[in-house]
């Protein structure tokens, strides 16, 4: 056996570190280190609760509509507020906006780079990848740059600025839309969607969301083999190997996301198995943060996060990281949007996973298809504005109460749960989806989402950073300054 340290990551938001334990050219085991704390958790005690909505943007520059939305639905619970359908209708697409940029950048800038390495310099696509994907000159990385900064602007009318955005609050939002405003913004929207239709899945938008099966999927690729950057990914996984590698757990969490006036949600909440093949619902109280392998206090054993104990304690024996180990009933989940399509019940998804498993390509697959669905019906959310209507409902918050606040990020379910005493914040923790997918082995030795994807994973004579390893990272798309907040 042969162990191997990998790391830092390029490409990835924050700092990672993966030890690899190496036996006849496969890993054997893994452990994923977050080598880095932050303490937001800390830092949050003995503010006041609307203080938060300050704090927790700045947790990170690319998910920090993420933590506000988290953040708001957390003080509104405590405080029984309920937005009124225009402020939940522009929450919804302040949130889709990070999502789908986030889902744009992961694709052409995180992902696809990685494919024109020297290492695939012999494979027959391995040219046509350089021209569209390569970091510095690719053609396709620049238009997506380019339309990932026009796609952007419309924060700056919805709400005020990117990232740290402040019209987010527990009643809905702070910012009203005029119809002049609407109609740019739909135009923005439009210029997206002609960016996906012409570059990305060179096809309307309802064509690819028509695509059932995998069947369908691989008779559409053929009539244009390589047409389009979704179509070139195709054949990289079909050709890399992408659809077997990296399994996951199989079982998925989504704390469901766009929720609409009336409480449904576009992606439903719950806990998708795939070995039943079903969706069953979510408990949040049977979530269970393990931190056994974590270089934190961890004073009683596995806790709740409405009791959660975030204490530095960096001399622990047996500590690898500073993530702690999140737990559903005692069970490891992935999440992700792959998570959120299979809740939905979304036909190709969960025939791709019932055939693969969640693999490296199907995450992608997930995260592509979740561009194709989302974009219209932001359309849609800004057609529904009511003129004259309220966007944000008013109420204080009371002096002694707890909220949990559950959202769905780009990368999963992230959730925020406080506790207020006094006016102040007594507690506040956070679990984000790379706390989920990144999370070390728990008491039980029982290995994360990632460190178990890991496991058979290739690794080639000479290699010091597997590219295997670096599909599998980037396939969870990590944001490790979220995890260690």
């Amino acid at each position: 056996m042969t162990r191997l340290l990998v790391g830092p990551f390029n490409r990835v938001e924050g700092d990672l570190e993966v030890t690899l334990d190496i036996e006849d050219g496969r890993v054997s085991s893994a452990r994923v280190n977050s080598p880095m704390y932050r303490g937001f958790e800390q830092i949050l005690q003995g503010k006041r609760p609307h203080d938060a909505l300050v704090y927790v943007p700045r947790i990170c520059g690319i998910c920090s509509v993420s933590q506000s939305v988290a953040s708001a639905r957390a003080l509104a619970d405590m405080g029984g507020l309920c937005m009124p359908p225009n402020g939940q209708h522009v929450t919804n697409v302040i949130l889709a906006t990070e999502n789908m940029a986030d889902h744009l950048t992961h694709f052409y800038l995180f992902f696809m780079p990685d494919f024109t390495r020297a290492v695939y310099a012999g494979r027959p696509w391995h040219a046509e990848a350089l021209r569209r994907f390569d970091p510095a000159t690719g053609e396709q990385a620049r238009q997506a740059i380019a339309a990932r900064q026009r796609w952007f602007t419309m924060l700056g009318l919805l709400a005020g600025k990117w990232p740290h955005t402040q019209s987010i609050e527990p009643g809905g939002s702070t910012r009203a839309v005029d119809g002049a405003e609407r109609t740019r913004l739909l135009a923005r929207m439009r210029e997206f969607r002609r960016f996906l239709e012409q570059q990305l899945f060179a096809a309307p938008l309802e064509q690819v969301l028509s695509l059932a099966s995998a069947d369908d999927l691989w008779d559409w690729d053929a009539r244009a083999p390589l047409r389009g950057d979704f179509r070139m990914f195709l054949a990289i996984a079909r050709d890399a190997g992408l659809m077997d590698l990296g399994n996951g757990p199989g079982r998925y969490l989504s704390y469901g996301a766009y929720p609409q006036p009336g409480a449904e949600f576009v992606f439903p909440r719950g806990v998708w198995r795939a070995d039943g093949d079903s969706l069953g619902p979510l408990d949040e109280r049977g979530i269970l943060e393990d931190a056994t392998h974590a270089w934190l206090a961890d004073d009683g054993g596995p806790r709740h996060p409405r009791e959660g104990l975030t204490v530095p304690a960096g001399d622990k024996p047996g500590a690898y990281t500073w993530n702690k180990a999140p737990r559903l009933a005692g069970e490891v989940v992935e999440t992700g949007a792959i998570a959120r399509q299979l809740a939905a019940g979304h036909p190709l998804v969960r025939n791709m996973v019932g055939r693969h498993g969640g693999t490296v390509f199907t995450r992608v697959l997930a995260r592509l298809l979740e561009l194709a669905q989302v974009v219209p019906l932001m359309e849609q959310w800004m057609l529904a504005l009511e003129p004259g209507e309220p966007y944000c409902a008013s109420g204080a918050l009371p002096d002694e109460g707890t909220g949990v606040g559950l959202s769905e990020a780009a990368r999963g379910s992230l959730g925020h749960w406080i506790s207020v005493r006094r006016g102040q914040i007594e507690n506040y923790q956070i679990v984000a989806p790379t706390t989920w997918n990144f999370s070390p082995r728990d008491a039980a030795g029982t290995p994360g989402a990632l460190e178990s994807a890991l496991e058979g994973a290739p690794v080639h004579e000479g290699e010091t950073t597997p590219v295997s390893v670096q599909h599998i990272v980037r396939s969870f798309d990590p944001c490790m300054v979220c995890t260690v907040h």
